[in-house]
């Protein structure tokens, strides 16, 4: 692929996902950290279904898994694909929006392979919270 096509492929899957991380919805407009374009699978190639916006945490701590243990069930599941799965099904803002739980077992899987409840994230939420940024106006419930 060419850079000149990769550079708008990124820029697509920015847009598409508004600025913020498609897994814990951080937006790069209240890190001030640059997003990555993450491979939901990394064997699955190029194609706008296999890219996702995420944060360099989240990121990191995927590194290439795409199955993962739920810490409720022991049970390995799938990690959440934001192309194939909704948000909202999986996750629920609790604390005010400082937090994230898992509704699902992918969902707690993914809360815990991600460290997407780390403290030093629930202090940037509460913060950003405290303010109106966050969480993100998304299709994702609040519950306090």
């Amino acid at each position: 692929m060419s850079e000149l096509s990769w550079n708008a492929l990124k820029q697509f899957v920015y847009e598409r996902a508004r600025g913020c991380c498609e897994y814990c919805q951080t937006c790069e407009a209240n890190s001030g950290q640059t997003m990555q374009v993450d491979y939901i699978d990394p064997e699955g190639g190029d194609g706008l279904e296999n890219l996702c916006l995420s944060c360099w945490n989240c990121n990191s701590s995927k590194h290439k898994a795409t199955v993962v243990t739920d810490p409720e069930t022991g049970e390995r599941v799938p990690i959440f694909n934001p192309r194939m799965q909704v948000w909202s099904e999986h996750f629920l803002w609790i604390d005010s929006g400082i937090r994230v739980r898992g509704l699902s077992s992918v969902g707690r899987a993914t809360i815990t392979r991600l460290k997407m409840n780390r403290p030093a994230m629930v202090v940037a939420r509460w913060r950003w919270a405290e303010v109106g940024y966050h969480p993100p106006h998304t299709d994702a419930p609040l519950v306090e």
